[in-house]
């Protein structure tokens, strides 16, 4: 197996991120790796053509990812121990993002939750997992939410 220098953790600050989260610091701790925390924020460059003004959105943006890099710091903070780590926030489209960063940072794995959809919310909503599983030149460990038995 090759080595893990580095590890990506994708995380939404969901539920599930502290689930991703446990498994990355396992991982870095095994391997002694450091571990990337990456979240990705919306850049609603989308909304633009809304007769929005850009530099409402500009600020909105602003304010979103100083939110999430305070939310960051302690998400970090609470979740990993023992190992070297540091948190990243960005924005744009998340599977983009996480790919990008992969690469400059030439990260030897990928770890992030899916949400499990299926059906038609994965057809309205894709999936983010998916297009980075499709795309990265390195291995993703997806963690899938647990499904609640009847």
């Amino acid at each position: 197996m090759k080595e893990l220098k580095k590890i990506l953790c994708a995380v939404d600050f969901s539920d599930m991120s502290k689930i991703v989260a446990s498994y990355a610091n396992t991982f870095g701790e095994k391997f002694g790796s450091e571990v990337i925390v990456l979240y990705v924020a919306p850049s609603l460059t989308q909304y633009v053509g809304f007769h929005v003004p850009p530099a409402s959105i500009e600020t909105f943006v602003g304010e979103i990812v100083s939110g999430a890099e305070k939310k960051m710091d302690v998400f970090v903070q609470e979740n990993f121990e023992g190992i070297q780590v540091r948190g990243v926030v960005k924005t744009g489209y998340p599977a983009e993002e996480i790919l990008d960063l992969a690469d400059s940072e030439c990260v030897d794995m990928i770890v992030m939750g899916t949400h499990g959809r299926t059906g038609i919310d994965k057809i309205l909503f894709g999936s983010v997992a998916e297009k980075v599983v499709k795309s990265s030149n390195v291995p993703v460990l997806t963690i899938r939410p647990e499904q609640k038995k009847d």
